[in-house]
């Protein structure tokens, strides 16, 4: 269930997972109002070496034929620019116009960092498809886009009376990840795949026995993406009050405990950009990032500001976002 298409390729490419070129850092970004979550989101999608790879090729653009708004033209002329423009700031006001088109945004109004790279991830995967709307979700799986940041989750569900096991799949873009009892991504991870029991109020209907019985069911990595991107979930969802504590995370991570066949080669993956809020609420505060230039460096990016910094710095920070490139 969920696995038909997943070999389908919308767009076949080489999908190249390093950089094409070495350079210095690119542009900072003015704040046009309240859109520090913009730039810093901006910024990492710019140091996904696979997506600036593509969209440096200008291969979409050249090709598109949406009429108006098409976020994948408007990041490969944002990406171009700020990685031409290493020696001053530019403004993103191109993408900030185009707020009320990405999501339910408000241009005048702090956002969510986590909630404007989903809907900035989306945008770029709707423009990938031009507009269509008669593809089946698996093809919509099989975009560029899902092709460096999608992956796909299996849930098993195992009937504790006749032991039948039943499989489904789901494709993600992002893993989000409680760190209300971790202080590690690594142990924050383990619990992400801990089998949950279903039991009393909470059984499950077994295909084979056809009743209600005792169950579990663990949610798997099946497919693993090219570029992993874990949210640590820093804010209630009530009062969006903030999460503040320190949670480990390594620069580089092995993937393969995680996932569906834990037996395998181990599944490497390294930092390449780490998203900070500070402040105390969703509502409030303020978001800078920490990004992997081409040349093989750190630097901490906050609006404006580029400036070269230490793997030290980079790790001892209270992360919301984490980018891993494997």
């Amino acid at each position: 269930e969920g696995t038909a298409g997943l070999e389908r390729i919308l767009f076949p490419l080489e999908i190249c997972l390093e950089w094409q070129q070495s350079q210095a850092p690119g542009a900072g970004l003015y704040n046009l109002g309240n859109t520090c979550f913009l730039n810093s989101v901006l910024q990492c999608l710019t140091y996904t070496p696979p997506l600036a790879n593509y969209l440096l090729s200008g291969e979409h653009s050249q090709f598109c034929l949406k009429q108006g708004f098409c976020m994948m033209c408007l990041m490969e002329a944002h990406v171009s620019r700020a990685l031409r423009c290493s020696a001053c700031a530019i403004s993103p006001r191109a993408v900030h116009c185009a707020l009320t088109r990405i999501g339910p945004f408000q241009q005048s109004r702090q956002e969510d960092a986590h909630e404007f790279l989903r809907c900035a991830v989306d945008a770029m995967q709707r423009a990938c498809l031009r507009g269509s709307t008669d593809l089946d979700v698996p093809l919509e799986e099989a975009t560029v886009i899902h092709q460096i940041f999608g992956g796909f989750l299996r849930s098993r569900v195992t009937c504790q009376s006749c032991e039948v096991v039943s499989d489904s799949y789901e494709a993600f873009l992002d893993i989000p990840l409680d760190i209300r009892a971790a202080s590690s991504v690594t142990t924050a991870l383990q619990d992400f795949v801990r089998p949950e029991w279903l039991g009393g109020d909470n059984c499950y209907k077994c295909h084979r026995c056809d009743e209600l019985v005792a169950a579990t069911k663990r949610l798997t990595i099946y497919q693993a993406p090219r570029v992993l991107t874990l949210c640590l979930k820093r804010f209630e969802d009530i009062t969006g009050r903030k999460l503040s504590k320190v949670v480990e995370y390594l620069e580089c991570l092995d993937l393969c405990p995680y996932t569906s066949q834990t037996a395998g080669e181990p599944l490497c993956y390294a930092l390449y950009a780490v998203l900070v809020h500070s402040g105390d609420s969703c509502s409030e505060g303020h978001y800078f990032c920490y990004t992997k230039a081409s040349n093989g460096l750190w630097y901490k990016m906050d609006d404006t500001s580029v400036e070269l910094c230490v793997l030290d710095v980079v790790l001892a920070q209270q992360a919301y976002l984490l980018f891993y490139v494997r």
